[in-house]
C-alpha cells in the first residue's frame, strides 16, 4: 500500500487548476512526464484509466499508478472510464489517488460508488459525456467534489473539441452557482489556447489537456499560455455580463 502524503493545498483556494493529462505523455518515459509536468507549474495530474469495455482502448492500471506515487507531490486525478469501478476503485486509492471520478452514465450504481469513494477518504468526481444530458447529473451534485463535463467522446486523446458542450459547463455553472456549491468544475477533450478560454468563460476552472501540453518542448510556457488564455476568457465573460442591456 502506498500512503500518500499529498494533500489537495490547492483544492479550495487555486481558481485556476491546470492538470496535464498522462494520455499524452510518452509511455517509454513515464516517470521524467510526471517529473515534468511538476517542474513545469501543473496543478494536478490527471490520469485516465480505461477498461477497453466502457470506453474502446486500455490504458494504466493501479500497479502504474503505484510506481508513479512517490515520484511527485502533485495530488492525481483518476479518471475512472470503466463500466466496474466498483472493483477498481480500493486499488486505485491505495496505488495514491487522491480523487476518483466516475461516470454518471453507470446509472443506478453512481449513487453507491459515490459514497464508496467518500468512505475511502478520496475527492469524490462525477463525469458526464457529450450524449448525455446534464438532467441525470443534478441530483448528485450535493455530494461531489468535482463534476467533470468531457468535451469529446472518452477514448482516445487528441479529439476535436465538441462546442456543443460549452453549454453544459454554462449549466453547471449557474447550477453550482444558485445552489452555493464549491465543487470544481473540469473539462476533458480537445483542450487548447483557443478552446480553454471559452470554457473558462462558460464557467470551467480545472482544465485537462494532453497534446496540447505534454507534445510541447516548453511545456511551462504551454500552462502559461492556458492560463493567460483563462484569465482573458473569464475577463472576457465578466465584460459582457457588466455590459448595459439594449432592450
Amino acid at each position: 500500500m502506498v500512503t500518500s502524503s499529498v494533500v489537495f493545498a490547492k483544492y479550495d483556494t487555486s481558481p485556476m487548476i491546470m492538470a496535464p493529462s498522462l494520455l499524452a505523455a510518452n509511455f517509454s518515459r513515464l516517470a521524467d512526464e510526471v517529473k515534468r509536468a511538476e517542474r513545469a507549474g501543473a496543478d494536478w495530474l490527471h490520469l485516465d484509466i480505461m477498461d477497453g469495455h466502457f470506453v474502446p482502448n486500455l490504458t494504466l492500471g493501479p500497479v502504474v499508478v503505484e510506481a508513479l506515487r512517490p515520484l511527485t507531490r502533485l495530488p492525481f486525478d483518476v479518471h475512472l472510464m470503466c463500466s466496474q469501478p466498483e472493483i477498481l476503485l480500493e486499488p486505485f486509492a491505495r496505488a495514491g489517488a487522491n480523487l476518483l471520478t466516475i461516470h454518471v452514465e453507470l446509472g443506478d450504481r453512481v449513487n453507491s460508488l459515490l459514497w464508496k469513494i467518500r468512505s475511502l477518504g478520496k475527492k469524490v468526481g462525477l463525469a458526464v459525456n457529450p450524449p448525455t444530458g446534464m438532467n441525470v447529473v443534478r441530483p448528485f451534485l450535493n455530494q461531489i467534489d468535482l463534476l467533470l463535463v468531457m468535451t469529446v467522446n472518452p477514448g482516445f486523446g487528441g479529439q476535436s473539441f465538441i462546442c456543443e458542450t460549452l453549454p453544459k459547463i454554462q449549466t453547471a455553472a449557474t447550477w453550482r452557482k444558485t445552489a452555493g456549491r464549491h465543487f470544481h468544475l473540469e473539462v476533458d477533450g480537445g483542450i487548447n489556447v483557443e478552446t480553454v478560454k471559452d470554457c473558462a468563460a462558460a464557467g470551467a476552472d480545472t482544465i485537462v489537456a494532453g497534446t496540447a501540453l505534454f507534445r510541447q518542448k516548453n511545456m511551462r510556457a504551454a500552462i502559461q499560455r492556458m492560463r493567460q488564455a483563462m484569465r482573458k476568457g473569464l475577463a472576457e465573460e465578466l465584460k459582457r455580463k457588466d455590459a448595459p442591456s439594449h432592450r
